[in-house]
């Protein structure tokens, strides 16, 4: 996954940097979930064909269902393993049906695996991946109130998707247990920013000032536990300027020594300010500082 720290938290005051990758799929994945998170979407492009032989519309009597709606067969069983939480990011190769027999979108035909967090996709998918173990083929029938909800512009109806799971990663960082608001032991700034210290540094070194260049671990999410970022799960930390990021990062990293790992949140008049396309509303993130010049 490319590195995308500048897009995530660069300041939102006049940057034009992209959106970020973690709001869709990997970077090197085609298109294969919508950048607001819900699920794979059609791809227009694909050739329209009959369902293959053997797929029906409707579940067959075999289909297992589960209380929500969502039904399934298994076509091909792995080694067995473990199965993917709803925090995890998978690699899977699907192909995906309408009821009308046509075929809307296929990783199989693109030649590429598409990789995506099961909590930005349609709940149809999140709720069925996490029956799989990686090397298991599963179908599934999905209907439309767990799929796009008759959203204009996406496939409509029940869905029907067979679907591979090739691999799992897990986030390295948990999400935080007060991810929804700061506790009230969390220390406050006359901004709104709010903070806890996870970890001091044994030996404190360095504070940045505001136009220090810093180096840093880092995961974000929103307040409903969702990550959208971790240099943490790219396994690479990284560099910015704090003179190019937003207020409550500026504001926040100020607080810490090399060696601190804190915990912000941050109010979203400190962070987008609502801009369409970026993380909305309050976000929290925990940051390792590890360096600074």
């Amino acid at each position: 996954m490319a590195p995308l720290v500048l897009s995530l938290i660069v300041a939102a005051c006049g940057g034009k940097q992209a959106l970020p990758d973690a709001l869709r799929l990997e970077a090197s994945s085609p298109p294969a979930a919508d950048p607001g998170g819900v699920g794979p979407a059609a791809a227009t492009s694909a050739p329209l064909t009959e369902v293959a032989p053997g797929i029906g519309v409707s579940p067959p009597e075999d289909a297992q269902r589960s209380s929500s709606g969502l039904a399934w067969t298994v076509v091909e069983r792995g080694p067995g393993g473990p199965t993917p939480s709803e925090a995890a990011k998978v690699t899977v190769h699907y192909t995906g049906w309408t009821t009308d027999g046509r075929l809307f979108d296929s990783s199989l035909q693109r030649g590429v695996p598409a990789t995506f967090g099961l909590n930005q996709v349609i709940e149809g998918w999140t709720e069925g991946l996490q029956l799989m173990s990686v090397g298991d083929t599963f179908r599934f029938w999905i209907p439309e109130d767990l799929a796009y909800k008759g959203r204009a512009g996406a496939p409509w109806g029940l869905l029907i998707f067979e679907v591979s799971l090739l691999g799992i990663s897990e986030p390295q960082r948990p999400m935080p247990v007060d991810v929804a608001a700061p506790p009230a032991s969390a220390q406050r700034s006359d901004s709104g920013l709010a903070w806890r210290v996870l970890e001091r540094a044994p030996a404190p070194g360095g504070q940045p000032g505001p136009n220090s260049q810093v180096t840093v671990h880092y995961a974000g999410w929103t307040t409903d536990g969702t990550q959208f970022d971790s240099s943490w799960d790219r396994g690479a930390p990284v560099s910015l300027r704090l003179n190019q990021v937003i207020e409550g990062w500026a504001e926040g990293l100020q607080l810490m020594s090399v060696g601190d790992t804190f915990r912000f949140w941050i109010p979203e008049d400190l962070a987008y300010e609502g801009k369409p396309g970026r993380p909305p509303g309050m976000l929290v993130f925990d940051v390792a500082l590890l360096s600074l010049e």
